[in-house]
């Protein structure tokens, strides 16, 4: 446990000190964020669709299937056929965030969160932005006791994508928790 809960603080120490991301992103996803970021944005729920959509994008129709597969197995919840396709997508597309991100679902979902942990860090390594892989990170940081850093993942969460309700939520039972103070 205690070698589980240094990777998660590596992780998150990972994070905290990438400034830029691995990949430069489209003008227009940059775009879709600073728009996604400001609390008084209403149609926030397209943007968010918008942004996946192009996060989404590979480049390559190979790529794009095995990623549809495993997001098809996933549908089916068929955890262990989701780990295979996004581990296939991952080998021949090691730069492609969404892989990563999408397996770290699937191994969380086995509640195999050391891998979960390991392909979110690849993730945001590659995808610094990428609110749903901060957001499964503040979930297993939770869930393995580690609230006060949860916390701080939620707080990543919000200042990305502030109008999800269960980041909301989190933010307001964790705070609670821990007095409003500043971690």
């Amino acid at each position: 446990m205690k070698k589980s809960i240094r990777f998660c603080k590596s992780v998150v120490a990972a994070y905290l000190l990438a400034t830029a991301p691995v990949l430069a992103q489209d003008a227009d996803v940059d775009g879709m964020l600073a728009e996604l970021a400001n609390p008084d944005t209403t149609n926030w729920m397209q943007l968010e669709r918008r942004i996946r959509t192009e996060w989404q994008r590979s480049g390559s129709a190979s790529m794009d299937l095995l990623l549809q597969r495993g997001i098809d197995a996933m549908e089916a919840q068929d955890w262990k056929l989701a780990v295979e396709h996004f581990t296939a997508l991952t080998d021949h597309a090691p730069d492609f965030a969404e892989g990563w991100t999408n397996r770290a679902t699937a191994f969380f979902q086995l509640g195999m969160y050391g891998p979960a942990l390991e392909d979110i860090g690849r993730a945001l390594s590659l995808n610094p932005d990428h609110f749903d892989a901060l957001a499964g990170l503040a979930v297993i940081l939770e869930e393995v006791g580690m609230r006060e850093d949860a916390l701080e993942a939620w707080r990543m969460v919000a200042a990305i994508n502030p109008h999800r309700p269960e980041t909301k939520a989190a933010l307001d039972r964790l705070e609670r928790e821990f007095g409003g103070q500043t971690l």
